[in-house]
């Protein structure tokens, strides 16, 4: 499989340095094809990636993303478990991690204000080009990154 971006955009600098990437089936959900094809496309971009597989429980994800230091935290969701978000976004901010989260999958459109409400940056669609989550993806890492320093 090409490079998702064909090659442009990729991290050239430090692995120390480059984008940390978490991302995660959450609840009983194990439609995992998806956010393995993100996985890819995002280490192609040269970013860390850390998948946890499906069926991760909330707890290994928060635990995760505060030990991997990581910017962003990614949800897969096909079967409504992107509804136990909020738990996980209150989970994440109990042990202080600051990075932000992203939902992918079918999400409906009501359940979209309750995800931003509890603070997820924003939710990609199916079908949406894979070349502009990478580029979203980068650019909230920047911005974590920028908060962090």
């Amino acid at each position: 499989m090409p490079p998702a971006a064909g090659g442009r955009g990729r991290w050239n600098g430090p692995m120390s340095l480059a984008p940390k990437v978490v991302l995660a089936k959450i609840g009983l959900d194990g439609h995992d094809r998806g956010v393995r094809i993100l996985a890819r496309a995002l280490r192609d971009a040269g970013m860390e990636v850390v998948y946890l597989g499906p069926w991760a429980p909330i707890e290994e994800v928060v635990q995760a993303a505060v030990q991997e230091d990581a910017q962003i935290v990614g949800v897969s969701s096909l079967a409504y478990d992107h509804l136990i978000v909020p738990d996980m976004m209150e989970q994440l901010g109990a042990a202080g991690w600051d990075g932000r989260v992203l939902v992918g999958g079918v999400v409906q459109a009501q359940d979209i204000p309750e995800l931003e409400a509890a603070g997820v940056a924003r939710v990609f669609h199916p079908g949406e080009a894979l070349e502009e989550v990478v580029a979203a993806v980068r650019e909230f890492a920047a911005t974590v990154a920028e908060a962090r320093a």
